[in-house]
């Protein structure tokens, strides 16, 4: 299977450029199954963000939201930019995020049985 198009970067690689638009990359030093697990957390986040706007849910909206923000920040796309952070602070970002996104996965499963 070919593998996707990687997005086009700025000469520094702090950014990635989507239709002319810079938005700021995932930081690169995140192993792998970190940022693999990272993403899942954004992407299963931001399918929430639309079932609650579906369903107009302003509550799970505002939710959602705040876990997409986590993920973002986890991946170093959003907050201090990861170029200016040492690699321990970086590393501590990423750390910290993951456990909060799994905290936060954990809540809504424990919602989610509440009303079973």
């Amino acid at each position: 299977m070919e593998s996707p198009t990687q997005p086009e970067r700025t000469p520094d690689g702090r950014y990635i450029v989507v239709n002319g638009r810079r938005w700021r990359a995932t930081d690169p030093r995140i192993p792998e199954h970190v940022a693999a697990a990272l993403r899942r957390h954004l992407m299963s986040a931001r399918r929430a963000v639309g079932a609650a706007r579906r369903a107009g849910d302003e509550v799970a909206e505002g939710t959602a939201r705040s876990r997409v923000h986590m993920a973002k920040v986890a991946l170093g796309e959003r907050g201090a930019p990861w170029w200016d952070q040492s690699l321990a602070e970086r590393r501590e970002r990423w750390t910290k995020g993951a456990a909060e996104l799994d905290a936060a996965r954990g809540e809504d499963a424990d919602e989610d049985l509440a009303e079973e």
